[in-house]
């Protein structure tokens, strides 16, 4: 649903409410950068591209944003998300959770074999991570990381994203300068 298509104190009220619950269950995380950012700025940031940089107004895809790292990284359900904000923004977080149980590169070639299967809502989510990501990754290496494994990361989120194309013109060209910035291409 947009924000055309409901009032605007509901809308603000639901994603405030999505913000909220993603805090709670982020709350004792944080980043990997020297600063040790608190980890809820990655997926408001995420939410803040879609709807600031790419100009998405779908709550659904807000909601998904806000919420995409809460099954894959804390201790919430798909029950629970489907309980509080409906099956079709619970079903959207599942499609770019990974499945921690894997290997982290077995999880990360299934991110390029299963990018292009990806809902609309869900790529849109997924552009928007990858570009946080990246561009934190262009602001500062997390701890532990050389300049080969941030290139070797740029490298992987470009197959990624390849796998996303025609989803949002926006959120693709923003990308694109991002790699090109880095010299990653196909």
């Amino acid at each position: 649903m947009s924000a055309s298509e409901m009032s605007d104190n509901s809308f603000v009220s639901e994603v405030i409410r999505c913000a909220h619950f993603s805090a709670v269950k982020h709350k004792d995380q944080r980043r990997k950068d020297p600063e040790k950012t608190p980890y809820i700025n990655h997926p408001i940031g995420v939410a803040n591209i879609l709807t600031q940089e790419a100009g998405i107004t779908d709550l659904q895809v807000i909601q998904a944003a806000l919420l995409h790292d809460t099954v894959e990284d804390t201790d919430t359900k798909y029950d629970e998300l489907v309980k509080e904000f409906g099956q079709q923004v619970a079903d959207v977080v599942m499609e770019v959770t990974d499945d921690k149980n894997l290997p982290k590169q077995e999880r990360k070639r299934l991110q390029i074999e299963h990018a292009p299967h990806l809902s609309h809502k869900a790529k849109l989510v997924k552009l928007a991570d990858k570009l946080y990501n990246l561009r934190d990754l262009s602001r500062v290496a997390p701890e532990g990381w050389d300049e080969e494994r941030i290139r070797s990361y740029f490298e992987w989120a470009y197959r990624v994203v390849a796998g996303l194309r025609g989803s949002n013109s926006k959120l693709e060209q923003m990308l694109d300068a991002v790699f090109q910035e880095k010299g990653v291409s196909g």
